[in-house]
């Protein structure tokens, strides 16, 4: 199964605020032994949200949507997925109850009358109104919910606010409640070696016969400006730390045997 993600923002493709998603998404992931397979950036343009929905529910993914869940103008998401999955919005009970416990705590804290029926008050109730069918994702930051829902194609679309503060948590909960049947326990291993004067071309056999022969992963980075090893390529592989060391011995083998010029090793788990 794969997970992607989905960050919604004007305020990403501007410059405005630069994404933090996706570093801390791998984060998460990686702790528990899952990795990020997409990324995707939209802005906040209603049509193009609901087209980039409406592949993560046909994709039998599981996506995490951050941003644009809550009631202000350009607050597009809540309402996209449910164009997204041909539903109608309506007012989730149990988010509408916790949105009312926001609003006393918020009264308390502010030394104010709790007055739930005020036109601002009635309007924050929007943050609670999502696809028909969703269930919600606790917000342990402020009580305000983020939503789950399931498309026809099985893409299970997690959506949480844009706040990191709030964001993280909630991601973190999902994927603990939900996934850790998928978690990978198991040791993970990267070996690689720094090659210089040689194309990616020349290597792809090797790398082709490495991933036919050795239950790993090959990877392939080249680099033409770095500040230590100029212009070279990083060759290695990537998985079960058995597998990674007799693949790594003969792809060095492989090398030297090539005649290429190599750096030094590098050992990544």
């Amino acid at each position: 199964m794969n997970f992607g993600l989905i960050i919604i923002g004007d305020e990403i493709l501007s410059g405005k605020r630069a994404d933090k998603h996706l570093a801390k998404a791998i984060e998460l992931l990686g702790e528990r032994g899952l990795q990020v397979a997409y990324a995707d950036y939209v802005g906040d343009d209603p049509e193009r949200i609901t087209q980039t929905l409406q592949r993560a529910f046909a994709s039998g993914d599981v996506v995490f949507s951050f941003g644009g869940i809550g009631a202000t103008p350009d607050d597009h998401t809540r309402q996209c997925a449910a164009r997204a999955l041909g539903l109608p919005l309506v007012l989730h009970p149990q988010a509408e109850a916790l949105i009312y416990e926001r609003m006393q705590d918020v009264a308390r804290e502010q030394g104010l009358p709790y007055e739930p029926t005020r036109a601002d008050n009635q309007h924050r109730l929007n943050m609670g109104v999502f696809p028909e069918g969703a269930e919600i994702i606790a917000n342990p930051y402020n009580k305000i919910p983020g939503f789950s829902c399931v498309g026809e194609g099985g893409g299970q679309v997690h959506f949480v606010p844009g706040f990191p503060v709030m964001a993280w948590p909630m991601v973190a909960s999902v994927l603990d409640s939900r996934y850790a049947h998928l978690f990978v326990r198991e040791a993970h291993l990267e070996r690689s070696v720094i090659v210089f004067g040689a194309m990616e071309s020349a290597l792809t056999p090797l790398m082709e016969a490495l991933e036919r022969e050795h239950p790993i992963k090959v990877f392939s980075l080249p680099s033409v400006d770095h500040p230590e090893w100029g212009r070279h390529i990083e060759l290695g592989v990537k998985g079960a730390p058995a597998a990674v060391e007799q693949a790594f011995r003969v792809l060095r083998e492989a090398l030297v045997r090539m005649e290429l010029s190599l750096g030094p090793d590098l050992v990544r788990s």
